[in-house]
């Protein structure tokens, strides 16, 4: 199966928890025991929002905001990669990604370009690669009928459509925004069709539940 899995710079913490990396490159490596094929796509968390903070107070245009953000979640996907496999270097478009997969069981990249998130970055890497899965871990359960950090009546929803999704989930891009799937990951998986599981990342291991398509977080069909 080739499976992408969107790790959230959130449940690696900031900076990143040694404990947290080393479990997800063992549950990656499971995968790849088991005959997956994984893309990973590493996002920037807390600390790729402060930068889009500062540069913000500093005066810095929406695409600059992005632009430093990026080089966060590749210093985080650099760390994920190394400790997979020794890279020193993360690829830096979806053709280097898709370059290192034919070479490999596994390849890990961080953001892409400003004007979308890493959530994007992993729709794209998923359509391109044609892939069978895409997994989000996130610092959330699911996807629910509202921001559940917002409005304590929120409902985790089980099972739901791309139609759904788009529904609750869509809109447009903002530098540091914090949506369990960005807008315009929403209209690019609506498009391609490509199932998607949200889970809470903080067990790494729900992960291979995912793949193995036991019940967990919210599943997109």
């Amino acid at each position: 199966m080739k499976v992408v899995l969107r790790i959230g710079g959130s449940v690696l913490g900031s900076p990143p928890s040694a404990e947290i990396v080393n479990e997800y490159a063992d549950v990656i490596s499971d995968l790849n025991y088991e005959g997956n094929f994984v893309a990973v796509v590493v996002g920037g968390g807390q600390v790729a929002r402060e930068y889009i903070r500062s540069a913000s107070k500093m005066g810095l245009s929406p695409y600059q905001q992005d632009t430093v953000a990026i080089h966060a979640s590749r210093l985080n996907a650099r760390l994920v990669a190394m400790k997979l496999g020794g890279v020193s270097s993360v690829p830096t478009s979806i053709d280097g990604m898709l370059q290192r997969l034919a070479r490999n069981r596994v390849a890990v990249m961080g953001g892409l370009k400003p004007g979308i998130t890493t959530d994007t970055v992993a729709a794209m890497v998923a359509q391109r690669w044609r892939a069978d899965l895409l997994v989000k871990a996130s610092d959330q359960n699911g996807i629910y009928t509202a921001d559940p950090r917002v409005n304590k009546k929120a409902k985790k929803l089980e099972k739901i459509t791309f139609e759904k999704m788009k529904e609750i989930l869509g809109g447009s891009h903002k530098p540091g925004i914090h949506s369990i799937v960005d807008p315009v990951a929403v209209a690019h998986l609506t498009d391609s069709r490509i199932r998607l599981v949200v889970l809470n990342g903080s067990d790494a291991k729900g992960v291979i539940k995912a793949v193995r398509g036991e019940k967990i977080g919210t599943t997109v069909t």
